[in-house]
């Protein structure tokens, strides 16, 4: 399994070009027009289960790094086009679109494609305060760390603490579906990507990374029904059932290893050398790929 580093808000890492930004006032008091707040009911979900599903779906920085590493070019088109933000129109939109171009921003980082990172920042800044969590991003902080693309795992700590706080207030706020719908936005858009290198170069890494999401998928189904009270959310767990359908089909074994002691920052601790394989025909590799880009699309256009 790819090495699986925190995807909180992965838009959060947008600001690694944030250099054309600039911001340096916060404020954790906002008030929340009635228009934005949503009478929530759903069953209780323990911030463990959120927290766990986060700290497992890749990176979509680590996702783009991988995709270079490939020595495959950038490619524009791989890209939610920003033309399509005025879509984005609903509080619910406007979360999933904050997802959408947010994971754009961690590809078009790794590649350094300054020149169009400022439309994407605009783009998703919008969006942010649309909803009132603009806020809570770290502008300081994260443009400090932007002259240094490899300092990833600071990036994602921070935008761990960015996570938690905009997850608390949205839940404070009774929008705690949205922080859900804004990490469906990153995944989808991040899977999206991977597919749309898979068409262009057969590598087994990338493979294995659109295979591992067969445990991703099932737990934001998970969560996402909790709110399908709201017929927006009930669309978009219908879309996403449709992969659902393609990835049942798919399968995860795990071959536990020995385990072996290991020194990690001057403590003795034991490491668990497990093997995991993903099998998925090419067939298979083919129609998840087909059905995840007319789904992504889809979405995109409203």
């Amino acid at each position: 399994m790819s090495r699986n580093i925190a995807i909180t808000l992965a838009f959060l890492l947008l600001f690694t070009s944030c250099r054309f930004f600039e911001s340096d006032k916060t404020s954790d008091e906002f008030d929340i027009p009635d228009s934005l707040l949503i009478d929530e009911q759903p069953l209780a979900v323990s911030a463990d289960i959120v927290d766990d599903m986060v700290q497992n779906i890749s990176s979509t920085v680590e996702t783009a790094a991988i995709i270079k590493s490939l020595k495959i070019p950038f490619k524009k088109d791989y890209l939610a086009e920003t033309r399509y933000s005025d879509q984005f129109n609903t509080n619910f939109r406007k979360a999933l679109g904050l997802g959408i171009y947010g994971a754009d921003l961690g590809y078009l980082n790794m590649y350094e494609k300054t020149s169009m990172v400022v439309d994407y920042i605009s783009t998703i800044k919008s969006l942010a305060d649309g909803i009132q969590v603009g806020q809570f991003f770290d502008f300081s902080t994260l443009k400090r760390l932007a002259t240094n693309n490899e300092n990833l795992d600071s990036l994602v700590f921070i935008s761990q603490q960015s996570f938690n706080r905009i997850d608390t207030y949205l839940r404070e706020t009774n929008r705690s579906s949205l922080s859900v719908v804004i990490v469906t936005g990153v995944w989808i858009e991040g899977l999206y990507l991977s597919t749309r290198v898979a068409q262009d170069v057969y590598n087994e890494k990338i493979n294995e990374t659109i295979g591992e999401q067969k445990v991703i998928i099932s737990t934001l189904l998970l969560l996402l029904n909790n709110y399908k009270a709201d017929p927006n959310i009930k669309a978009l767990v219908a879309d996403l059932e449709e992969i659902k359908v393609l990835y049942d089909q798919v399968r995860i074994t795990i071959e536990v290893g020995e385990t072996v002691p290991i020194e990690k920052d001057g403590v003795l601790t034991y490491q668990q050398n497990d093997v995991q394989t993903i099998h998925m025909s090419d067939e298979l590799l083919k129609q998840i790929v087909e059905k995840v880009q007319s789904v992504r699309n889809r979405i995109i256009k409203g």
